[in-house]
This record gives structure tokens, sequence and C-alpha cells, in this order.
């Protein structure tokens, strides 16, 4: 996550749909679920359920005084859907070594819904002089597999076939030129219906000359990709996807923070963030883009849009597809009423319902979730969330810091917003 402060779009009255003068919409509860610890300091916090039922879960809190960068994380466990929380155990995300800082990033947990283990994914990587940028050469996805309440060995996301390793873990991705890492908390991985796991990740592309290409003169650049697990027992085996690449005439950034879900066909869709970044001239959307076989193969990802083929604005900020015990899917993000400047306004923040038969989203059934209140620094940022299902009341559970990053230093609480389904 990249947070800069620019000039910024408000957003109109008539679009936050009467909650300027209120903390959330009706239908919508929120209460503080993690406090930053001290002035400068951001939370952010998460939880995740551990078993295929019940109430067991665990809980990831980050603190972030700088982007891109977790200076510290703290695990808790509940068994009582969160009611109730153990006290918090260190998980170390820098670590000094001869080589540079060794970080890692927690990503989300995920309950494999074939198996019913619980696995739990991070991106980690030495980055030598701890500049994050570095990490677009040093990146790798590792994972570790728990049985109840007891953890298998770390493992790292290696392709299968005798030609790849930890420093060329996947095709045309080689560990100190380039890198694949996954997005944000919002990058769940989802089962599949034949029993594997399906991980979207990204990847930044190497030019001719060996080197990171950056086609679109953005801050970054990435292609997407798909990562396929199946189950050896109690290991799992990865393969690739083709990968998903933007046009760099129309996104500066490629193909970002990919997120999917099964549509009612067996299709899979994916949701892309994107970039106008150092060209605001150009329309900032959301990206889409459909497989028919099981994730290996993607058509050319194009602007998403409502079902009427109106596609919206959204700046580039993480999304989320989630799909609801009643079998209702929804997206979770940044959708804002004028073209936006590369990452910003992140709000206001929406939940929308996505037809299960086109992947397409039903326009009435925007629903913004917060925004910028009156008398708030629009520096204001709502996203790097994560959503899930309550089990016990079959609420959306959103957990989202309402970020304020100053130059002077980060400020921001962890909060959880109870959504009720209409």
């Amino acid at each position: 996550m990249r947070v800069t402060r620019r000039t910024l779009l408000a957003a109109p009255a008539a679009f936050a749909q009467g909650i300027s003068e209120q903390t959330t919409a009706p239908g919508i509860r929120r209460e503080v679920f993690r406090r930053s610890p001290a002035k400068g300091v951001a939370v952010m916090a998460y939880a995740f359920y551990t078993r295929p039922n019940g109430g067991a879960m665990t809980s990831i809190e980050q603190r972030w005084t700088r982007s891109d960068t977790v200076d510290i994380a703290y695990i808790r466990r509940s068994k009582d859907h969160g009611k109730t929380w153990d006290k918090p155990v260190e998980f170390r995300t820098g670590e000094r070594r001869p080589e540079g800082m060794l970080r890692r990033h927690p990503r989300c947990g995920f309950v494999d819904k074939g198996s019913g283990r619980y696995i739990e994914f991070w991106t980690e990587g030495t980055l030598p002089s701890d500049d994050p940028l570095e990490g677009l050469r040093n990146w790798n996805i590792y994972y570790r597999i728990w049985r109840g309440d007891t953890a298998g060995p770390v493992r790292q996301v290696i392709h299968a076939g005798a030609e790849y390793n930890a420093r060329h873990p996947l095709p045309n991705v080689w560990t100190g030129k380039n890198c694949v890492m996954l997005g944000d908390m919002t990058g769940v991985p989802v089962t599949a219906p034949d029993g594997g796991i399906l991980l979207p990740v990204e990847i930044t592309p190497l030019g001719a000359d060996g080197k990171l290409h950056n086609p679109g003169g953005g801050y970054t650049y990435t292609d997407a990709a798909l990562l396929l697990g199946r189950w050896q027992g109690e290991r799992l085996e990865w393969t690739m996807s083709d990968l998903i690449q933007g046009d760099p005439a129309v996104s500066t950034r490629g193909m970002v923070e990919p997120t999917i879900e099964f549509l009612n066909d067996g299709r899979l869709l994916m949701i892309l963030r994107a970039s106008n970044d150092k060209k605001p001239e150009l329309p900032s959307h959301r990206w889409a883009c459909w497989s028919s076989d099981g994730g290996r193969r993607w058509t050319n990802p194009k602007p998403w849009t409502y079902e009427d083929g109106q596609a919206f604005f959204s700046p580039s900020s993480c999304s989320q597809l989630l799909r609801h015990s009643s079998g209702r899917l929804f997206w979770l993000g940044n959708l804002t009423p004028e073209n936006p400047r590369g990452n910003r306004p992140r709000y206001p923040f929406v939940m929308a319902e996505v037809d299960r038969g086109t992947g397409l989203m039903q326009r009435k059934s925007v629903r913004v979730v917060d925004t910028l209140q009156a008398g708030e620094d629009p520096i204001l940022t709502l996203s790097n969330f994560y959503a899930r299902e309550d089990r016990r009341t079959r609420e959306i559970a959103l957990h989202m810091t309402r970020l304020f990053a100053h130059a002077d230093g980060w400020a921001g609480d962890a909060f959880l917003y109870r959504i009720r389904l209409a």
C-alpha cells in the first residue's frame, strides 16, 4: 500500500446517500476492534475463522508507521467467535540479517472447504537497504498448514517440476530479479469444486534485458496470475495459470491485487485493481476477466461494469469478492463519483451485489458503508481491509482501519463494521 498526499476529490453529499452527518449508514454498526497504541502509529487488525465450523478464530494485529512496511504484528486466538481473546503473541515481521532486513507481511488466513485444514499465508523477502520497493525483486510467498492447534512446517510456494526451486519458484520468476507476492488481505484463496486451492497473486515482469519492466511508467507495474494448489497427502503441489496482463496504455501499473470467486455456471470471475498514476487523464476503473477452465486461462481484462454496461470510477486500491452462505456474491471496495487520481480518494467505501450469472455489478445494490465525515482531513484512507461472514449472525463482518497518513506520522484505529444484509 502506497499512501501519498495529493489534491483530493471529496464525495458529493448526494453520492454519500445521507451518511455525511452520521458515523455509519442504517443497518451498519461500527466498533473499535484494536486501538492505536501511540501517536504516529496506525493499527490494521483482522480476524479469520480457523475451523470449518464453530467459533475458533485467529486475529492478526499489524502496526504501521510507513507505507508497505509492517513494523510488528501480534496474533490472538479466540474460541467464541471473537467475543473474548487470548493474550497477544508477537509475530516477528522484521529481522536484521547480514544481507539486509528480512520483512514479512502476514496475509489472510484460509479454511480449505475440501480438507477442513487452516492455512496461513504471508509474503516474505530480504531487502538490502530496507526500501519497500526492493521487495519487487525479492518477495516470495510462504505458507503453513494447521491441523487443529498444531502448526505444520513453513513452506515456500514453489512450482511443480525439477527446474523450480527457492530462487526460481515460478515460471519467469527469479528471486533477486523479480518477485511473486500476495496482494492485500483481500486476495483470499478459494477452494475449487475439484478440491484444489486457488491463490491469486501478483508478479513483477522482467524486460528483454532481464531487469524489472515498467511499461506504464507508474509507481510499480505487475501482472496477475492464479496459483493452483493440489493436495499431495499433507502437502500442496503448486502450478501457475497463464498471466493476466494489462495494457500499459490504459493502466499505468498493470493488473494489481486480484480477487476471485466462482459464478453460478462454474466460471471464475477475477476483479483487479489498476491505476492512472502519472496519467490522471486516463479513466480509472476496476478491471474484470473470466476463466472457463478452473483458472488456467483467462479472458483479456476489460473495465468492469454495471449490468447495463456502464463502467464506474474506482481508485487504485484493493477490493474483495465475498461469497455469502445464502449464495449471494458481494464486492467491497472504493467507488467514486468522479475520476480519481492514482490511489485517491480512497472513499467512499461501498458494498455491492454481483450478478452470479454475468459477473457484473448490480447498480441498485451499491451501498455506502463509510466515507469522509464533516471536518475530517481528506487524506483519509478507507481501504486495506478484509471482509468475512459472521457465522452467528450471517452479517458481513468488515475489518477496516480509518487511516490518516500524515507526513508527521500515521494515525488510525482498527474498526469492525457489522453489515446487515438488505
